[in-house]
């Protein structure tokens, strides 16, 4: 079997974090965005919620494998908010996602540098805080799969499975009852076979699991 396809990771709910650099305070604020229209949305609400903030800066980078991005330096001198920003979301491997980075002065100019290191660094600093929190979701490309149990043994089956899922990257779905018990998962391309030979074993060879489409799945993302 082919390897698990590494995918970008995403944020499973809005982040805040604040840092102050020589009295200028920057107010990072990361949020799931699916579009660019979810993403616009995010900034509208952050621009009406901080509506005295003379510079609201935006990245964002959106689809399934990071193919669409957008920056905004708002009034700071080019390249120094909206860019950096955008390279900090690349260099951690997101998806799906909008950070806008809102400034209030301080009275101390920070120079074109020091505005590249704080508005990256806003943005790197927030997404510490959200691995911490466990808000970084990974992505990866699971095949739905279906194990048909006689109703007998589903409860028994049920148990397997799901230990199984938990010590294999695996993720359990709801089951669905008809005339048999229909156990369903998402399972990792390269522990198919391994799956396929532990059912066997459980069921005394009666039974096999059923490999259907792969789906692109958002799982928890390991702590740092």
């Amino acid at each position: 079997m082919a390897s698990r396809t590494e995918l970008p990771s995403t944020l499973a709910r809005p982040v805040d974090h604040e840092t102050v650099v020589k009295k200028s305070r920057f107010l990072a604020h990361l949020a799931p965005a699916g579009s660019v229209a979810e993403a616009d949305d995010v900034i509208a609400r952050r621009r009406k919620e901080l509506w005295d903030a003379r510079h609201h800066c935006v990245a964002m980078v959106l689809g399934t494998h990071a193919d669409q991005a957008r920056s905004s330096d708002d009034g700071e001198p080019g390249g120094t908010a909206g860019v950096p920003m955008l390279e900090v979301l690349r260099h951690r491997g997101l998806t799906d996602v909008v950070a806008v980075v809102t400034r209030y002065f301080g009275g101390v100019k920070l120079g074109a540098g020091g505005l590249v290191r704080a508005y990256s660094g806003a943005v790197s600093t927030a997404l510490d805080a959200a691995a911490a929190e466990g808000a970084v979701l990974r992505r990866v490309l699971l095949h739905e799969v279906t194990v048909d149990v006689p109703h007998a043994d589903a409860g028994r089956l049920d148990n397997v499975l799901r230990d199984w899922a938990a010590s294999h990257g695996a993720v359990t779905e709801p089951p669905r009852y008809d005339a048999v018990a229909h156990l369903r998962l998402l399972v990792p391309a390269d522990a198919l076979d391994t799956l396929a030979a532990d059912v066997a074993a459980a069921s005394a060879g009666a039974l096999s699991p059923t490999v259907g489409d792969p789906r692109v799945v958002d799982v928890p993302a390991r702590r740092p």
